[in-house]
């Protein structure tokens, strides 16, 4: 089985456009794939669509058949949802037909409307991810819940909110020349602290913010991508997917998360690779702290050290582990369905050298994408290759 490279990605700017349908967002990511790759769309196969809460925020489900058409597409096209995680999820899906031969060209892809929800509604739609008798009629959030994680964590390992601030310094200074980025400023750590508070101990700051986007990515076979000579140097070799407990009560911990250790653990034996191998990563920064808890739980640190990495310089560009060079969800944006895609996307460019901060990785021949949903119920990890 050889495996799938990636002939072209596409993405919309990130932010608040509550006036663009998802079909019309989605269209735009699409076609910028399909025209980044240089393929005839009668060549793709199949399509995936990663979406949370499209029932809730437009009404609209059935997405597979809606967005196949609104793009000109005449395929099997299925819509995948895992919360957060629904893009992860989706690019899962095409990375195993292209493998079992099911597929040779297939477009995965994710989208979110949530702007037109306003701040109360997308809240509300967000919430649904978490367990419905144990923690949304109790009125928790995914603020509250990633503030419990934080204190525990706090209260287990040891940090402060100063460790957590330097997290978005970072985040923000890495999407300040992105282009597709939805906030292109950088802050202080000073600016962190001040902010105001969301839930104790995470401020304004620590949050990534509600955001309409999508993403695409055409993936090809190894024979597709030579027969037809394409550009395409960048390989999906590894794929992983965990699961979790969806209460926070019913877990074992509330600073470990098993689903993130599996589905890495996954990745990297179906990669060959270890973490030792791995150059740099986009994990899935929600929240400060799920930053720090997804280097632990994918075991770039042991339990309790991560906190400290952005601080001492370690996860920034010019660190020995960059994290996030797009801007993470944090800064770059997090329209959650398309969270995962969008994640495969940038750090494609990333390796090809015409991302903004391609000059960070410009050595680098091994990636790995993390995409969680809900408080870490679900995971999915892809290891990225430079092909030889």
């Amino acid at each position: 089985m050889s495996p799938p490279h990636i002939a072209g990605v596409g993405m919309t700017k990130f932010g608040k456009v509550p006036e663009r349908t998802g079909r019309d967002l989605f269209a735009e990511a699409g076609s910028t794939a399909i025209e980044d790759a240089g393929i005839d769309r009668d060549d793709i196969d199949a399509l995936y669509v990663g979406n949370f809460m499209g029932e809730l925020s437009e009404n609209q489900g059935h997405m597979g058949p809606l967005m196949a058409k609104a793009i000109g597409l005449d395929v099997p096209a299925t819509r995948v949802e895992s919360a957060c995680a629904s893009g992860g999820m989706a690019v899962r899906q095409g990375v195993r037909d292209v493998r079992n031969g099911e597929a040779d060209v297939v477009l995965v892809s994710g989208v979110e409307r949530m702007h037109n929800m306003g701040t109360a509604g997308a809240t509300g739609g967000l919430s649904v991810a978490a367990d419905d008798l144990w923690e949304i009629r109790q009125g928790i959030t995914f603020p509250g819940a990633y503030a419990l994680m934080a204190q525990r964590y706090f209260a287990v390992h040891g940090g402060d909110k100063e460790d957590l601030a330097h997290v978005a310094v970072k985040n923000h200074a890495n999407a300040a020349n992105n282009p597709l980025a939805q906030y292109q400023s950088e802050i202080s750590v000073e600016k962190v602290l001040e902010a105001p508070p969301v839930a104790m101990p995470m401020g304004l700051f620590d949050s990534s913010p509600i955001t309409d986007g999508a993403a695409a990515a055409l993936l090809v076979s190894e024979d597709y991508a030579e027969e037809h000579d394409l550009d395409a140097p960048v390989a999906i070799t590894g794929t992983g997917q965990g699961t979790d407990n969806l209460a926070l009560a019913e877990r074992d911990s509330l600073v470990w998360t098993p689903a993130t250790r599996d589905a890495g653990q996954e990745a990297y034996d179906d990669a060959g690779i270890s973490t030792d191998d791995v150059d740099f990563l986009e994990v899935h920064d929600c929240f400060t702290i799920a930053e720090v808890l997804a280097l632990e739980g994918l075991g770039f640190y042991e339990e309790g050290e991560g906190i400290t990495a952005a601080r001492e310089g370690e996860t920034t560009a010019d660190g020995d582990l960059p994290v996030n060079l797009s801007g993470g969800l944090k800064a770059k944006g997090h329209p959650v369905g398309a969270t995962g895609v969008a994640q495969l996307t940038e750090m494609t460019k990333l390796f090809r050298g015409d991302h903004v901060n391609s000059d960070a990785v410009e050595d680098a021949s091994v990636g790995l994408t993390h995409n969680a949903g809900g408080t870490v119920a679900s995971a999915v990890v892809h290891v990225l290759e430079v092909a030889e």
